[in-house]
């Protein structure tokens, strides 16, 4: 059965952290808020949760789960062969609603589906969303919401969607924008835009202006 914290009481917000931190070393689901939509998230590094997560969204290995992170200095220990111009995106953009594609770190032993060697990986502008991850390091997070869903933008929402597939709930409130982050292909000689969301492409122009369109 499923237990479910109200976040925007302190004392609730520890509790449900802490209970959140547990249920995931155990291998089961999250959902936490974020600052785009709630998440729903496992342990990154274990490939049955990965599987769990992918199960309950509906979801295939051919759609692999982005990773969040809890500072930017964590891209280096799962990613591998950043460029100067993708490090400018995340230290611009992060924490925030930015998603960068990168070569994933080789040594690593996880599965998150058909990467084919890549990550996608983010760093969430959302206080819950950092305190957990600070307490569990990388966690598998895609949007909570069964796949050809709309995104849950509440709590009630991801309830109602995902039931007692997910263990633990972190109710927040409303998510930050309700948009889903932008995500920029940094696995390239030159960066490329897959998907507009959060940022704009004015906004990743700012920092890095020759960024490429995706192909047509």
């Amino acid at each position: 059965m499923s237990i479910r914290f109200a976040c925007n009481e302190e004392g609730e917000r520890a509790r449900g952290i802490a209970r959140a931190a547990q249920a995931l070393a155990h291998g089961d689901l999250v959902v936490m808020p974020t600052d785009t939509v709630y998440g729903i998230g496992c342990d990154a590094f274990s490939p049955s949760a990965v599987a769990s997560l992918l199960a309950a969204k509906g979801r295939g290995r051919a759609m692999p789960p982005p990773v969040l992170i809890p500072h930017v200095r964590t891209l280096d220990g799962i990613t591998t062969q950043v460029p100067a111009p993708v490090r400018a995106l995340a230290e611009a953009f992060w924490p925030g609603g930015l998603t960068i594609v990168c070569h994933a770190q080789p040594t690593l032993n996880w599965d998150l589906g058909d990467t084919h060697g890549t990550v996608a990986v983010r760093m969430p502008l959302h206080p819950v969303a950092l305190e957990l991850l600070g307490r569990t390091g990388p966690l598998a997070v895609t949007s909570a919401n069964l796949t050809g869903q709309p995104a849950a933008v509440n709590c009630d929402q991801a309830q109602e969607q995902l039931g007692d597939a997910v263990a633990v709930y972190l109710d927040a409130g409303a998510s930050g924008s309700g948009v889903a982050s932008t995500i920029v292909d940094g696995t390239k000689e030159v960066p490329v835009i897959l998907r507009e969301g959060g940022i704009t492409r004015a906004q990743l122009a700012e920092v890095l202006p020759e960024l490429k369109e995706p192909a047509t």
